[in-house]
């Protein structure tokens, strides 16, 4: 679908599959990251439901929303993830709540809370990466080479790909993570999936990220091959809210999927603050 008017509040969660769940006054968004849907939380969902009304949703380009739903000229870049993320907490009538952005949703967390800053009372951000390229003293853990090497494999075998990348992004030997994350990465249609990886890879945060006034929680494992582990002190030093860094000793990109008693304890703590 494209160029067609963007869907209305109702409709777009029923689009996005949204769900809230759990008891308690404050609420608890969490948005997911690429390759994955809202199922990735399940792990980590019931250490939070117990004090806290949780919403889940799928980011359009999820597998588990009608491909005919993603428009490829509107979704080139963040700011149409972020207004369904913002057209979400309107249509449920949500005035503050905490995000909870793994990769990907974490940049859009950050774009979210700096157009509607009255929403966020905090962010907790997983796997967070202002800019994933190189740029003179900047390390993103990716030179421009790297990554058309990555968007050639895709395009020419994405089944290939997919099955050689899921292992390397679980990072610790956990089997039912690999298999989990390859279930929802192979749900992806191709052509969708490429076009996603082309948009966070042009993305550059770097220059916004001092318009941040919410306080943040940095998650970052010990060991990730999308991030390296100097990103995590380049956020805590440039986000323009009160920023705390929370170190995982575990491996791997998706630690909600792969560790998820070391990530609960942690994702409590920083939701009690807010």
């Amino acid at each position: 679908m494209v160029g067609a008017t963007p869907p209305s509040g109702a409709k777009l969660l029923e689009i996005l599959n949204v769900r809230v769940v759990g008891s308690g006054e404050r609420v608890v968004v969490l948005s997911h990251g690429f390759g994955t849907d809202q199922s990735a939380w399940s792990r980590v969902l019931p250490y939070l439901t117990r004090d806290h009304r949780v919403v889940l949703y799928d980011l359009v380009c999820a597998g588990s929303v009608n491909p005919d739903h993603f428009d490829f000229r509107r979704y080139s870049g963040l700011d149409a993830y972020v207004d369904d993320l913002l057209s979400i907490l309107d249509a449920l009538s949500i005035q503050r709540c905490a995000l909870v952005g793994h990769s990907v949703s974490a940049m859009i967390g950050i774009l979210a809370s700096i157009r509607r800053p009255e929403l966020f009372a905090r962010l907790v951000l997983i796997g967070c990466s202002p800019c994933f390229l190189n740029d003179g003293d900047y390390h993103g853990g990716f030179e421009v080479e790297e990554v058309q090497e990555v968007f050639d494999a895709m395009s020419a075998n994405y089944s290939a790909w997919a099955t050689g990348y899921a292992p390397l992004a679980v990072g610790a030997d956990v089997p039912e993570a690999v298999q989990e994350f390859s279930r929802t990465l192979f749900n992806i249609r191709p052509d969708i999936s490429l076009h996603v990886c082309q948009s966070v890879f042009r993305t550059d945060l770097r220059g916004v990220l001092g318009m941040v006034k919410a306080p943040c929680v940095v998650v970052q494992t010990a060991r990730d091959i999308s991030i390296p582990a100097i990103v995590a002190a380049y956020l805590k030093a440039h986000l323009g809210g009160h920023t705390t860094v929370e170190l995982l000793p575990t491996e791997g990109h998706l630690p909600h999927l792969s560790a998820p008693s070391l990530l609960a304890p942690v994702l409590r703590r920083a939701l009690a603050r807010h």
